[in-house]
């Protein structure tokens, strides 16, 4: 049970790591702004407008914050799983669908609501860039989650005799 725990924490971390840090180039490439000012703006979720002239002190901050919304979010993911175990033999599929669901989330909830109080207007193309970013982040949550929190099954599975 310690060694499942274990994964289920290995999956949230490195899939909500590696892909909230993903999140950050995306955003970068798709706005064609530099990283720092993606992470002030992310700081600007609770700060509003200010984190633009906040310095390095706003960059760290919007860092942590998206690092934090990257494990909270594969928390999320992972946790849905122990109601849901066909997400694991469909991972692609249902991270595919968890990418479009924080991609509504995100954009239609979380950054109306926040201290920048943005509401989203996307071209056609942005619209489909930003989906797409958040496709590949619903991957690699799901990619993460169905490896690491799999192998505990897979392994008494593989012990238990036919």
């Amino acid at each position: 049970m310690q060694q499942r725990n274990t994964d289920a924490l290995s999956a949230i971390f490195l899939g909500g790591l590696i892909a909230g840090t993903i999140d950050i180039g995306a955003a970068s490439l798709i706005t064609g702004r530099n990283p720092a000012f993606i992470m002030q703006a992310i700081a600007g979720g609770l700060l509003g407008k200010a984190s633009f002239g906040g310095g390095i002190a706003t960059v760290i901050l919007g860092a942590a914050l998206q690092e934090l919304m990257g494990v909270l979010i594969a928390a999320i993911y992972v946790v849905a799983l122990k109601s849901l175990p066909g997400l694991l033999r469909r991972w692609i599929s249902s991270g595919l669908v968890y990418g479009v669901i924080v991609f509504f989330v995100m954009n239609y909830v979380v950054v109306p609501l926040s201290a920048l109080k943005a509401a989203p207007h996307f071209t056609p193309v942005k619209f489909a860039a930003n989906m797409a970013a958040m496709l590949l982040f619903g991957l690699i949550v799901a990619f993460f989650a169905r490896r690491l929190v799999s192998e505990p099954r897979a392994q008494n599975e593989a012990a238990t005799p036919a």
